[in-house]
């Protein structure tokens, strides 16, 4: 660290630090299954988002983590209620009892819905001392009701970084989704399921690998310096 605030003058020598791989193993591992929240986008009765989220949690399940899917019907709108609404007290609670996140939407006028994007309007990034979601990992998925396409889950992509959280790199499109379910509401074999089994193997994979590590993954300079700073006017206000 010598010679540091010659090098680098905009940097606080206190509050830099060097990334430690010796921080990236934990002192123990949780033995709890993963738990994993699932939100799809769409309120039809034969909702293909919320089937491909049902199929999703199956595999989770036989993967040994614990999955739990959020009902939006009766969620209201962001801002249109308070925020002791059941349902948005729900979907908060069950946020912060997630370690990794499935966000399934439609595409709907080349976008995701409004419904998926109300869902997520209504995940606070702080709450008091809480994030949420940062550092929680992130898979996302469409389903089509046409040729196959990529327009939401590229938007969801965008909200999981907003949302400061780790989105994996698989994903799954689903073209022409009426098509990929039989007559019991189950997904038929095919490419477009193999891909989520994918998906839900590699999202479990890594919340295993990140969730005893979370704190230090997004424990970021800026921050640090952020809250010395405030830390610091607080102390000055008091003496005077």
């Amino acid at each position: 660290m010598s010679g540091l605030s010659s090098e680098l003058p905009n940097i606080r020598e206190d509050l830099f630090r060097v990334p430690d791989a010796a921080q990236l193993q934990p002192a123990a591992r949780a033995t709890h299954p993963p738990r994993i929240l699932l939100l799809y986008g769409s309120l039809r009765q034969r909702s293909f988002s919320r089937l491909l989220a049902e199929e999703a949690a199956r595999l989770l399940w036989a993967m040994g983590a614990e999955a739990r899917i959020f009902n939006p019907s009766g969620l209201p709108l962001p801002d249109d209620a308070p925020e002791t609404h059941p349902k948005v007290a729900e979907l908060r609670e069950l946020t912060l009892w997630a370690e990794g996140m499935v966000w399934c939407s439609p595409e709907r006028h080349g976008a995701m819905t409004g419904i998926m994007k109300a869902q997520i309007d209504w995940i606070p990034l702080t709450a008091g001392a809480i994030r949420p979601t940062q550092g929680k990992t992130l898979a996302v998925m469409q389903v089509c009701g046409g040729s196959q396409s990529f327009n939401a889950v590229n938007q969801m992509r965008v909200l999981g970084r907003w949302m400061r959280m780790l989105t994996i790199p698989n994903q799954s499109s689903v073209a022409k989704a009426f098509l990929e379910f039989d007559e019991h509401d189950r997904m038929k074999p095919s490419s477009y399921y193999d891909r989520v089994v994918d998906v839900m193997e590699e999202l479990v994979k890594f919340t295993l690998l990140t969730r005893d590590i979370g704190p230090y993954l997004v424990d970021r300079y800026s921050e640090r310096k952020e809250s010395a700073e405030e830390l610091s006017k607080r102390v000055n206000q008091k003496s005077i």
